[in-house]
């Protein structure tokens, strides 16, 4: 389909020095960084700043024995010239790290969620403006096919002016994703509205065309709460416990000492064009997809499954019904993790590190998912009231808007 796939990294032209990249975190969404590994071609890793050996092993196994090898951010831009830095810690410390990376005027990649606190998204903008510095959020589902398809659809406006969109996840991972280390912490993680929600959050807004700025919730600790099988799990990695064979849920083991964020939540949110938009979560489900439908006032579209060869159904016509759409588009098929966005993601992260200019991926959205996220979770712990959702000042959201020139 046409427009959807952004430019694909070319090799560089000879005369082209490759950026030399610093990695903050070499843990789960360590590949990320392999991608903007490519010596010779436009970009190389030159530094890994990670405390655990293990990390440090990774680090070696998959980018080379000559990549330099430190303990932290300060280290790092103390002692290596570099020209970004892709930051790919534990959520808690995105902001922390983000904030030296951009006092120091360097090009930073955050993975999302952006941070887990709306005064540290803030932040991280005001010392981006002040410091010129380019910032990048990992918001990798904006390059899913599965996204960018339903998004072209809508803005062809086949379905007319969209007026609601519904979203569901089903996190059929959740045990094993979640709830065995700091991400079922709320100290940590504050709420998986963020960890997984903040995707989800920015592509209904990326879709609707707003943000939320009223939301509430309800949610609960339904399943894992009860389970007393415990474990510090500080020592290992994901990999190591991951059993796709487990079930049901309430068969879970070595579950995190410290369980205090919900395995269910479900959010209403008032954007600020009107449309309306809710956003379900559930960690304890057999399946693991996401299913976005968005109704317009001349039809609806409504995606079945999120992979390549997976289908998006568009309904309108009142002779349409239960599995009759009007007409039935076929998800692209791309190369790499999830969708083949992880590639591309990078790929737009180090044109926008050397040249700068416009991305598809937005970091006022990105603190707008958080925002959203952060005030939804309050409601859920305050019975269900509404929360408003602070906007960014209108000189701010102008700046990053516009490629932050």
């Amino acid at each position: 389909m046409p427009g959807l796939t952004p430019p694909q990294p070319t090799p560089s032209a000879p005369a082209m020095s490759d950026l030399r990249i610093g990695v903050v975190g070499f843990g789960a969404r360590s590949p990320l960084a392999e991608h903007a590994h490519r010596p010779g071609e436009g970009s190389r890793i030159t530094v890994v700043a990670d405390p655990s050996e293990r990390g440090k092993e990774m680090a070696r196994e998959q980018l080379g024995e000559d990549i330099a090898l430190v303990e932290d951010v300060d280290q790092l831009l103390a002692g290596n010239d570099v020209d970004a830095v892709m930051i790919l810690t534990p959520d808690y410390a995105h902001a922390g790290v983000a904030l030296k990376t951009l006092e120091a005027g360097v090009a930073t990649f955050c993975e999302k969620p952006m941070a887990i606190g709306i005064e540290d998204t803030d932040a991280m903008l005001a010392m981006a403006r002040d410091k010129r510095a380019r910032l990048y959020i990992g918001h990798n589902m904006r390059h899913m096919p599965v996204v960018r398809q339903l998004k072209e659809i809508i803005d062809s406006g086949r379905i007319g002016r969209v007026r609601a969109i519904w979203c569901r996840h089903f996190v059929g991972a959740g045990g094993d994703f979640y709830f065995k280390d700091w991400h079922a912490e709320r100290d940590k993680a504050m709420s998986l509205l963020l960890q997984k929600g903040a995707h989800d959050i920015d592509v209904i807004h990326w879709l609707a065309g707003g943000y939320t700025r009223r939301v509430s919730g309800i949610g609960d600790l339904a399943v894992y709460g009860d389970i007393t099988d415990r474990r510090d799990n500080s020592d290992r990695r994901m990999g190591d416990w991951y059993d796709e064979d487990t079930w049901p849920p309430t068969a879970q083991k070595e579950l995190n000492p410290v369980i205090d964020v919900e395995d269910i939540s479900m959010l209403s949110m008032t954007l600020d064009n009107g449309v309306l938009a809710s956003y379900q979560q559930c960690h304890f489900t057999p399946d693991y997809w996401r299913n976005y439908t968005v109704i317009g006032d001349a039809g609806r579209i409504e995606n079945m499954g999120n992979d390549g060869g997976d289908q998006i159904h568009i309904w309108e016509s009142r002779r349409s019904g239960p599995g009759r759409p009007d007409a039935v588009e076929v998800i692209e098929r791309a190369e790499g993790w999830h969708g083949g966005a992880d590639p591309r993601l990078v790929a737009e992260f180090l044109r926008f590190a050397r040249d700068g200019g416009s991305t598809e991926v937005s970091a006022i959205a990105a603190r707008e998912a958080v925002a959203t996220g952060v005030r939804g979770a309050e409601s859920i712990r305050s019975g269900g009231v509404p929360f408003e959702v602070p906007a960014v000042p209108e000189d701010v959201r102008a700046y990053f808007d516009g490629g932050q020139a």
